[in-house]
Parts: C-alpha cells; sequence; structure tokens
C-alpha cells in the first residue's frame, strides 16, 4: 500500500515521485510543461521562511511554487535509510 502526500506537505529534502496532479488544478497543464508529470523524481530543496514559496529539483530543474499550486501535485514518497514516514509525519 502507498502512501501519498501532497508536494507542499513534505519537508525539506524529502523526495518522492510524482503519482498525479489534481484534475482541478488551474495550473495542470503548465506544471506538466515545467517538468511535473506522473513517474517524475521530485525533492524539496529549500523553503521561504515564511513557508512560501519552495524550491523544488525536478529533472535537474530547480523550480520555485507555492503552496497553493504544490498541493495539487500528489507524491508517493521514497523510502530512504532513516527509515519511513509514520502517520505523523516523522521518519521511523
Amino acid at each position: 500500500m502507498s502512501n501519498l502526500f501532497s508536494l507542499n506537505e513534505l519537508a525539506t529534502n524529502e523526495s518522492g515521485e510524482i503519482a498525479y496532479i489534481h484534475k482541478d488544478s488551474i495550473m495542470r497543464h503548465r506544471l506538466w510543461d515545467l517538468g511535473f508529470t506522473k513517474g517524475a523524481k521530485v525533492r524539496i530543496l529549500y523553503t521561504n521562511p515564511s513557508g512560501s514559496p519552495r524550491a523544488y529539483l525536478i529533472r535537474e530543474s530547480v523550480i520555485a511554487l507555492r503552496n497553493e499550486d504544490a498541493s495539487s501535485i500528489k507524491i508517493e514518497l521514497e523510502q530512504n535509510r532513516e527509515g519511513v514516514r509514520n502517520e505523523d509525519g516523522v521518519n521511523s
């Protein structure tokens, strides 16, 4: 069973694979043009002190997105050496 999270819910340096972009997103086609497509790997690089925008590494490019736009992108987290994220959003 996979756990899907919105891209804006991930912490800095977490990464995952894009599952889909919500169909009601007004930015859907623009996000596709920027490389946010199903199966693409994405990692959160930086977060603005105010929380938005955040910088994402995708397809060897750094793209800044507002949280409201990133919330429409659903991500399946990659498992890492530190463990798997639990229901509280903490790596165990």
